[in-house]
């Protein structure tokens, strides 16, 4: 909220990449809400969340549409950081609000589209065959279908884009020191991009590598639910944790780590003192 509230207020900050990064904040809210959702309902009824029940097809399919939101954002912020870098020395293309405001309806409908499909009829509500043990009442190949190629996207595509920028930026750190020119900025801005890149793999590893095994285990599970109570269903509150950690970790690692962020969130917030003395008086 804080994230959002920064960048909504200031207009300096309007960029296509604070596009982006507003609207991963949503989508980590958004992300947060539905898991509180879902824990509201294990705690007032543990069975459905075990056994499950109609009444966790709506909290599921908006927890689902909420992580898929992230990861697409997650992407998109990768892409346009690379285009940012690797067209600054040309003028034919630009990264400009318009493709990021594209990229954020593209995000969130294709997240929605996926994330509700079991509202649409594929759930394995009435029958018990390929019925999922750790989310009841989804299917076991709606899972397969969400979690593979998603979990590909997070991993591969990140991981080619922030290496491609690596990649450029030593290259041009070279040229200007064959040149003779300094090259102290370059070569803060590879170290500052490759520590992102590195957190931004181990947060994302830590946080979704275990719901991925989750969803393996799932798919090729034969026992009993009861019988894998209640060790299983801890993981998978774990997991639920875990993309939880992964929404707190997300706007320090994009956002509030940035100087530009934090000096207007301190004036934001030196304005507001300011007021309230001002009606005081």
């Amino acid at each position: 909220c804080t994230v959002i509230f920064t960048r909504m207020a200031t207009k300096d900050l309007h960029k296509p990449i604070s596009i982006l990064f507003c609207n991963l904040a949503f989508s980590d809210l958004f992300t947060s809400f539905s898991g509180f959702w879902i824990s509201m309902l294990f705690i007032t009824n543990p069975d459905i969340t075990i056994f499950g029940s109609k009444d966790m097809l709506a909290p599921y399919a908006l927890y689902t549409v909420s992580i898929l939101s992230t990861i697409y954002n997650l992407v998109s912020i990768g892409i346009e950081r690379y285009l940012a870098v690797a067209e600054s020395m040309r003028t034919r293309f630009r990264v400009a609000r318009k493709h990021s405001i594209a990229a954020v309806l593209i995000n969130w409908l294709l997240a929605f589209f996926l994330g509700c499909l079991p509202l649409m009829g594929w759930n394995c509500l009435y029958r018990e065959k390929n019925l999922s043990v750790l989310y009841s009442p989804f299917c076991v190949n709606y899972l397969i279908f969400i979690a593979i190629p998603n979990v590909v996207v997070a991993f591969i595509i990140p991981l080619f884009t922030y290496l491609r920028i690596i990649i450029i930026l030593r290259k041009r750190k070279l040229r200007m020191k064959a040149c003779g020119q300094a090259t102290g900025t370059y070569k803060s801005a590879e170290i500052q991009v490759a520590r992102t890149s590195i957190f931004i793999w181990l947060l994302t590893l830590i946080s979704y590598a275990p719901f991925f095994t989750g969803v393996i285990f799932d798919a090729t599970n034969h026992q009993c639910p009861i019988d894998l109570y209640p060790g299983v269903y801890i993981f998978r509150n774990c997991t639920a944790m875990l993309i939880t950690m992964n929404c707190l970790g997300n706007p320090i690692i994009y956002t509030l780590k940035a100087k530009t962020l934090g000096a207007k969130l301190k004036a934001l917030k030196c304005l507001s003192t300011n007021r309230v003395r001002a009606c005081t008086i």
